[in-house]
C-alpha cells in the first residue's frame, strides 16, 4: 500500500531528455513512477539506471492510443521537441500533441488525476512582444514547416483549458523555454548540443543567419524544479506559466562561449536562417516567481560545463 505522501505518477515521454530527469526527481522524492515512451526520440540509455528500482515501471506505448492505468498524477511530456525530429514526420507530431492530449486528459478525467502539460515557448511563434508574457497570444505561422509543433502545442493547451472549464479537471500548463543539459541527443539539431558536439569534434560551428537572434538557456535541473513546484501549486492556479531562464544571449555569444569552454579551434560558418525561426526568445518569469517562488539558479557557464562533460563521455563511448 502506498503512503499518503507517496503517489503513483505517470510520465509520458519519460525516456526523453526532460522526462528522464523528471523520473529521477520523482523517484528521489519517494514516488512510484510509471514511465511511458514509444522511443521515437526517447532512449533506453536515459532510464537504464532506473530499471532495477522497484518503484519504477516502464511501458512502451504511443500516446496517440488510449492508455488504461491507475495513477494519481500525470506529466504529459510526450512529443518530439527539436525541429529535426518533429519535422521528420509532421503529421505524427501534430497527432502526438493533439491525440496525446485528448488521451491523457481522458485518463486524468477517469481516474481523477492532476495533469501537467509540457507546453512550449513556441506557442509565441516569432514574437512581437519581448520578453514574452503569458498573456501574449503569439505570432505563429499556421502553415509553415514548424507549424506541426507550434500549432500542435497550442491546440493541446486549448484542450487542457477546455477540460478545465468543462470538466473541472485539475490542470497545470507550463510553457518551456530553451532547456539544455546532460541526456540531450547529439543529433537533435538544438543549438547547445550542436555547438558542443561540433566543437568537441573540431568541426566548424554552424550559425544560422548572422547569429544575432537571441535565446535564453535554462539548465535542466532548474526546469525540473519548476515542474515540481507548478504541479504542487494551489489547485486554483492552472497556468499557463513560463519556465525558462530570463538571461538572454545571442546565438553568436553562445558559439563563442562554447569555443572558449572546450578550447576548440573551430571556425564559425554562417548558413541561411530556417523559415519562421524566431528572432527573439526570452521569458518573462514574473508569474513563476510570484506563484511558485521559482527563479533559475544555474548560470550558463556552469551548465555548459556539465553538459560538455556529458557529451565528452558520450563521444568517447560511441564516437
Amino acid at each position: 500500500m502506498r503512503t499518503a505522501l507517496r503517489k503513483r505518477i505517470l510520465v509520458t515521454g519519460g525516456a526523453g531528455f526532460l522526462g528522464s530527469h523528471l523520473c529521477d526527481r520523482l523517484l528521489k522524492d519517494g514516488h512510484e513512477v510509471l514511465c511511458v515512451d514509444n522511443f521515437y526520440t526517447g532512449s533506453k540509455e536515459n532510464i537504464a539506471h532506473l530499471l532495477t528500482n522497484p518503484k519504477f515501471e516502464l511501458i512502451r506505448h504511443d500516446v496517440t492510443f488510449p492508455l488504461y492505468v491507475e495513477v494519481d498524477e500525470i506529466y504529459n511530456l510526450a512529443c518530439p521537441a527539436s525541429p529535426v525530429h518533429y519535422q521528420h514526420d509532421p503529421v505524427q507530431t501534430t497527432k502526438t500533441s493533439v491525440h496525446g492530449a485528448i488521451n491523457m486528459l481522458g485518463l486524468a478525467k477517469r481516474v481523477g488525476a492532476k495533469i501537467f502539460q509540457a507546453s512550449t515557448s513556441e506557442v509565441y511563434g516569432d514574437p512581437t512582444v519581448h520578453p514574452q508574457v503569458e498573456s501574449y497570444w503569439g505570432n505563429v505561422n499556421p502553415i509553415g514547416p514548424r507549424s506541426c509543433y507550434d500549432e500542435g502545442k497550442r491546440c493541446a493547451e486549448t484542450l487542457f483549458f477546455d477540460y478545465y472549464r468543462q470538466h473541472g479537471l485539475n490542470i497545470k500548463v507550463a510553457r518551456i523555454f530553451n532547456t539544455y543539459g546532460p541526456r540531450m541527443m547529439p543529433n537533435d539539431g538544438r543549438v547547445v548540443s550542436n555547438f558542443i558536439v561540433q566543437a568537441l569534434r573540431g568541426e566548424p560551428i554552424t550559425v544560422y543567419g548572422e547569429g544575432q537572434q537571441t535565446r535564453s538557456f535554462c539548465y535542466v535541473d532548474d526546469l525540473i524544479e519548476g515542474f515540481i513546484r507548478l504541479m504542487g501549486s494551489e489547485d486554483g492556479f492552472p497556468g499557463p506559466v513560463n519556465l525558462g531562464n530570463p538571461t538572454e544571449f545571442t546565438i553568436m555569444q553562445l558559439a563563442e562561449k562554447v569555443i572558449e569552454l572546450t578550447g576548440a579551434k573551430s571556425s564559425i560558418v554562417n548558413k541561411p536562417l530556417p523559415p519562421d525561426d524566431p528572432v527573439q526568445r526570452r521569458p518573462d518569469i514574473s508569474l513563476a516567481t510570484e506563484k511558485l517562488g521559482w527563479v533559475p539558479g544555474i548560470q550558463l557557464a556552469e551548465g555548459l560545463r556539465s553538459t560538455t562533460a556529458y557529451f565528452e563521455e558520450l563521444l568517447e563511448r560511441f564516437g
